[in-house]
């Protein structure tokens, strides 16, 4: 979609929803991203883009209910990244990885339809088969994790070797192994 749907955020914490000229609640912007439809949320006095700020907040009031998806630690770790020199690294490692975990989802179910559609199993034969795929599913899942992790670590690596060989070059903070503490 060329142009997003606009929703007007007002000083009273009202959505209004300029497509359909209604009032509309955290719930209705929560449907619209299930929906898969593109929309943004702007301040109705400045313009600010709050897009960012609705959709943590519906993240925020989906973890306070039901089964959370992020850990203390998980939200530590995130909150650490904050000012640290990987942040942007990290918002677009985080991107990629629910990017990746999306895909393999979406392959998972289009593989589990087509065995579904082929062999024409029952409903309780086919929850039985998909409750038994929990453990594969998980394990992969881990090897994928553990894969990425991989791959991070090695791409610091590089960066701290490229940033070494450049900086060599300058006198600063070269380690002679004689170092007299300044004295000469």
């Amino acid at each position: 979609m060329a142009n997003p749907r606009l929703i007007k955020k007002y000083p009273n914490r009202r959505l209004y929803d300029t497509q359909t000229s209604t009032y509309i609640t955290l719930a209705d912007v929560k449907q619209l991203v299930l929906d898969q439809e593109e929309f943004q949320v702007v301040d109705a006095k400045s313009g600010e883009d709050l897009t960012r700020q609705i959709l943590l907040q519906i993240i925020l009031e989906e973890e306070q209910t039901g089964m959370p998806m992020f850990t203390p630690s998980v939200l530590t770790q995130i909150i650490r990244s904050y000012g640290n020199a990987m942040q942007g690294i990290m918002g677009s490692y985080l991107e990629k990885n629910v990017q990746a975990f999306i895909d393999i989802q979406k392959k998972l179910q289009e593989q589990s339809k087509a065995f579904y559609e082929n062999n024409k199993i029952g409903p309780e034969m086919w929850a039985q088969f998909i409750n038994m795929q929990a453990p594969v599913i998980q394990s992969m899942m881990a090897n994928y994790i553990e894969q990425s992790k991989n791959l991070f670590v090695q791409m610091q690596e590089n960066m701290q070797n490229q940033a070494r060989s450049m900086f060599s070059a300058f006198p600063f903070g070269a380690s002679t192994g004689n170092d007299n503490g300044g004295k000469k």
